[in-house]
């Protein structure tokens, strides 16, 4: 009579690790790609939402203001978590810091800098937006907008 083994031998358990690891390697990168990406969505947003009240600011008072809390945000500068929630400075969970420069009477830039693990978003990094519309990024993505 033959005793047939039940179960799994280490050489296959290996061999499952190996693959597990492989298929790892390939999938991580990407989610943390499409993480960071998602993250940038929020920036993006709240930069549109300052330009068109900057906007109405403009067309109520013929100038532009450097003060986000006088646009009606919670803080100047604004400091955003990944679900678009204006939050206060030193949240963990923060991932942008939103703020205006190069304001004069008809100029402006709003610039969305990076903060915690989203200082991984190296392709954009911090994204900003003119009041002529002009969108860019400091590390010159093609795909940051």
């Amino acid at each position: 009579m033959h005793n047939k083994q039940k179960g799994v031998s280490l050489l296959e358990l290996m061999i499952v690790v190996a693959i597990v690891a492989i298929i790892s390697a390939f999938a991580y990168p990407s989610y943390m790609r499409y993480i960071v990406n998602t993250k940038r969505s929020a920036a993006t947003s709240a930069l549109l939402q300052i330009a068109d009240r900057q906007q109405q600011f403009f067309m109520d008072n013929k100038r532009f203001t450097n003060d986000l809390t006088v646009l009606g945000f919670a803080a100047n500068p604004l400091i955003l978590k990944d679900d678009g929630n204006s939050t206060v400075a030193g949240d963990p969970d923060a991932v942008y810091s939103v703020s205006l420069s190069n304001v004069a009477a008809t100029t402006y830039t709003i610039t969305a800098a990076p903060l915690n693990g989203q200082g991984r978003d190296t392709e954009c990094a911090s994204l900003t937006l003119t009041q002529a519309g002009t969108r860019g990024s400091s590390a010159g993505g093609a795909d940051c907008w």
